[in-house]
């Protein structure tokens, strides 16, 4: 089988858009469908078909698109059966441990909830690759509006598990707000310094920060890092768990 075409943009302002796209069977997916016009503009700029859409939660600002998509093209919908009831439109109902195929590419399904409560990620062991949505972003992590901070610690757990050189697609570009905020936390951290230094100079030339990957994200993410001595004492922390020391940091972000 082939390495898969990935082509990505954004929309919305600040959403990642992600097209995967095989090319010996035509096999076309967009990951999640935030926006029919520019997921249309783009299908054809490439002259693909689009023949499915994988999605990650039922958040308008990923689902929008589905039903005009759906309309013009037949594409088959998969998405988290936790979800069923919130998203128009889903043909094959997914959860954690399920697997499936797209043009014979296994794409292994783990429940990843805390952003929303059904929310799922997507991982293609073959292609090292893995759609996390919502949950994680490059030097972030989505809000907690569903779940708790020990659900989201739990799903951020997960993707941190994964093989440490699988390549992680977002949901969103907040990498530059996101790493003005990683330096509150770890400002010490040298690999976070030069990272924040970098993704800066990508975004003022207009360029995509994302694919991350897993073990970039366990040394430079601070929602992936609450064990770390520096951080614990920063916030005054020592003896607190890892999940307490997550929430700790997520708070502040949301008062960022």
């Amino acid at each position: 089988m082939s390495r898969l075409d990935v082509h990505q943009f954004i929309c919305r302002s600040d959403n990642f858009a992600v097209l995967l796209h095989d090319p010996e069977t035509g096999t076309t997916a967009s990951i999640d469908a935030p926006d029919a016009a520019a997921i249309r503009r783009e299908l054809a700029n490439k002259g693909w078909r689009l023949t499915h859409i994988l999605v990650t939660h039922h958040h308008g600002d990923h689902t929008e698109g589905i039903a005009p998509l759906k309309s013009e093209t037949g594409c088959k919908v998969i998405g988290p059966k936790a979800e069923a009831s919130k998203i128009q439109g889903l043909d094959q109902l997914v959860g954690e441990g399920d697997t499936f195929k797209l043009a014979g590419h296994q794409i292994d399904v783990i429940d990843t909830p805390g952003h929303t409560a059904g929310h799922i990620s997507l991982v293609m062991p073959d292609q090292k690759m893995a759609f996390v949505g919502d949950t994680l972003f490059v030097m972030g992590c989505g809000r907690i509006i569903e779940g708790d901070p020990q659900m989201m610690w739990n799903s951020l757990q997960k993707i941190a598990r994964l093989p440490k050189d699988t390549e992680l697609y977002c949901g969103h570009e907040y990498t530059v707000a996101n790493a003005k905020f990683a330096l509150s936390i770890e400002p010490d951290n040298q690999k976070l310094v030069e990272r924040a230094a970098q993704v800066t100079a990508m975004r003022a030339r207009n360029a995509l920060t994302q694919p991350t990957r897993v073990d970039i994200e366990l040394d430079t993410n601070p929602f992936l890092r609450p064990h770390g001595p520096a951080i614990r004492e920063r916030l005054g922390m020592k003896d607190k768990k890892d999940w307490e020391v997550f929430a700790e940091i997520r708070e502040r972000k949301n008062r960022s």
